[in-house]
């Protein structure tokens, strides 16, 4: 029994030890501007979401972000029935209780969301202050310091021809895909911001077992806008439940996983990959006048990977 509680002290303080230096060196990330990325959030609390969703708190003390912006699946499943669904207070609310974690949050509609009431989703901006979701595809640009940057907000799945095509997610096909693609590439051309990040459920370049045709169709509709515009510094996705940081050829892009905020899947390395891992965690960005930073951090604080741009 001695032994025993020796050895549980001792973990103790070997995990206190870890995570007491990780404060200082998340200070040294902050810019002018700063943002929490979270991606497929939802497991009830279990598996690395509320351990997640605690050190989001804490890395929030020291980044002080603007916002968080969520690249889909904030509920898996079937989504929500409606804006007053108990899902919200047991999946999100009763999560995310941290008091710096009570600031905007911005979401992104990934295909769990689309299994049930999308407008639930955007309606919950009237019932929680901290939600802020306009539409199932908008643009918020932010100011401080000098520094500016616009965040383009995708809807992919209504972009995908197989969850178009499929009963499960029936308002995957409201509207014409040209309509929301029109409406990128206008956003991209009046964009005069320092820095441009789009941020989307579904990959364009990863690695995974998911549907092959869902990069082909990303790559046929999204990736063509984006690569017209020379301002879009970074894409952003979910949904692959891994950290994967590529770059493609001919493309100025830097094409980015951001990885479960619950529960991670394996990942291995492909010709585009700069970087992968199949750690839990989320991502900060940063942004000064001359540089553009996503730090990719695992459930414990740790930095795995930064990916940098600069002017």
């Amino acid at each position: 029994m001695k032994k025993l509680l020796l050895s549980i002290i001792a973990v103790i303080v070997v995990a206190l030890g870890a995570s007491a230096h990780n404060p200082k060196a998340w200070r040294k990330l902050k810019q002018n501007v700063n943002f929490i990325l979270a991606s497929d959030l939802d497991k009830r609390g279990c598996y690395d979401q509320q351990v997640i969703a605690n050190l989001m708190g804490e890395m929030a003390k020291k980044v002080k972000p603007e916002a968080i912006f969520i690249s889909g699946d904030a509920h898996h499943g079937n989504g929500v029935k409606s804006a007053y669904d108990d899902d919200w207070k047991e999946r999100f609310e009763d999560i995310y209780t941290h008091p710096k974690l009570q600031i905007d949050w911005y979401s992104t509609l990934g295909n769990h969301e689309h299994r049930g009431n999308i407008q639930g989703v955007i309606d919950y901006s009237k019932v929680n202050p901290n939600w802020n979701m306009p539409a199932p595809y908008y643009t918020k640009v932010f100011k401080r310091g000098g520094v500016t940057i616009r965040f383009i907000v995708l809807d992919t799945p209504s972009l995908i021809e197989k969850y178009r095509h499929s009963s499960k997610y029936a308002a995957a096909d409201r509207e014409e895909k040209s309509v929301q693609l029109e409406w990128l590439d206008a956003e991209l051309s009046k964009a005069k911001e320092d820095w441009v990040v789009v941020i989307g459920h579904h990959p364009i370049h990863a690695d995974t077992r998911k549907s092959r045709s869902e990069r082909t169709d990303m790559r046929n509709t999204v990736d063509k806008v984006l690569r017209r515009h020379k301002c879009v510094d970074m894409y952003i996705c979910g949904h692959i439940h891994n950290f994967q940081h590529l770059r493609d050829k001919g493309s100025h892009i830097d094409y980015i996983v951001n990885t479960s905020a619950s529960e991670g899947r394996s990942v291995k390395q492909t010709k585009r990959t700069k970087y992968c891992s199949p750690s839990t965690g989320f991502s900060v960005l940063t942004a000064g006048k001359k540089h553009l930073a996503l730090h990719m951090i695992d459930k414990n604080g740790n930095v795995l990977h930064t990916v940098k741009r600069e002017r």
